[in-house]
């Protein structure tokens, strides 16, 4: 029983590092598909353009998005009371970070805003990997 639920896709999420964290302040819905050839990863961000937000990998392994700067405030007169300020720089608000797989090609990431929605595409790397076990030779004495 112990060996199936070692084995469950998501076993890192509950027994390892965390695959992603959302950090305060996040109000971006998103969601995490993967294909045979590539991880996506699709935010609305409705109102936000390419330069209000930064997509990093952090670590060699860490894919981080947030957004730069804060919004744009409405500038009021000087006769203006304000009653109830919900959207002001706080608006679209949001920083993600995610423990990218092994098998990532991490310089080859692409990210794209079009329509009020980021798209990051990390393509898998599909070449057979060198085991990283090192045998380490048993003497009799040190």
């Amino acid at each position: 029983m112990s060996e199936s639920i070692r084995s469950f896709p998501l076993r890192r999420f509950f027994w390892g590092s965390p695959i992603f964290r959302d950090l305060s302040g996040s109000t971006a819905p998103m969601d995490w598909l993967e294909s045979p050839a590539a991880h996506i990863f699709k935010f609305d961000i409705p109102g936000l353009s390419k330069a209000d937000i930064k997509v990093e990998v952090e670590d060699g392994n860490v894919l981080r998005i947030y957004r730069v700067g804060g919004g744009k405030e409405e500038s009021a007169g000087k006769d203006t009371v304000w009653h109830v300020a919900e959207r002001g720089s706080g608006r679209g608000e949001f920083s993600r970070e995610f423990e990218l797989p092994e098998n990532v090609k991490v310089d080859q990431i692409k990210a794209q805003v079009e329509n009020g929605v980021l798209t990051i595409v990390v393509p898998k790397d599909t070449s057979p990997k060198v085991s990283k076990v090192k045998t380490i030779n048993i003497s009799s004495k040190l």
